[in-house]
């Protein structure tokens, strides 16, 4: 599924490894008259959220942040952001593998499948992989397939084999959009300043 109103360009990486944040859930918690919690979820998956502005210092860093804002419109556009806690299909810092995640089982007549990504047994779609990052497998025997950066799809030359698994190795970006119209930026001496905020949040397709 793609995002409406997405451009594909990436907020500027190294501000990205200094955010703050990570996945929000949305639990209803009603207490009975026992004392007793009765709770459900309302979301059938996380959504995360971060905060880049204290990252930011520099005022030509401030200009380009302030001009890739402009361009996004405030909350109007999408775009790329990576998370450096989570952006692979592994753990952190280690190199990606083609049996790193289960994204489907052959059924001899699919031959298209969503990247995912497990924790535990919920399985998160991976909507925007990395260019050139993704490698595929079939029963454990590399693969190749067309994969579409902006959606995650991967469609194999030919439908796996009743029962096969198939498996996928990548590095990804989260589809996010900025959760503010307005940037308060703070100037300092000595050509240094600081944005106060810059919320952003992640868009489920």
């Amino acid at each position: 599924m793609s995002l409406s109103n997405f451009h594909e360009v990436s907020f500027p990486v190294p501000l990205a490894l200094a955010a703050s944040g990570g996945p929000e859930r949305k639990t209803e918690v009603v207490t009975l008259a026992s004392g007793a919690e009765a709770r459900n979820a309302l979301w059938a998956g996380s959504r995360r959220r971060w905060d880049v502005g204290s990252a930011i210092t520099r005022l030509d860093t401030l200009q380009s942040v302030v001009a890739f804002f402009e361009v996004r419109g405030g909350r109007l556009f999408g775009f790329r952001f990576r998370d450096a806690l989570d952006d692979r299909s592994c753990a952190p810092g280690v190199a990606v593998s083609a049996t790193d995640q289960v994204i489907g089982t052959g059924d001899s007549e699919t031959a298209a499948f969503q990247l995912v990504k497990a924790y535990g047994t919920y399985a998160r779609r991976i909507l925007k992989p990395v260019a050139g990052s993704v490698l595929v497998a079939v029963d454990g025997v590399p693969a190749s397939a067309d994969v579409d950066e902006t959606t995650g799809i991967v469609t194999l030359a030919s439908a796996p084999a009743e029962g096969a698994s198939i498996t996928a190795g990548y590095r990804f970006d989260c589809p996010v959009r900025f959760d503010t119209d307005r940037l308060d930026v703070n100037l300092e001496a000595f050509g240094a300043g600081r944005v106060l905020s810059i919320p952003l949040i992640e868009l489920v397709g």
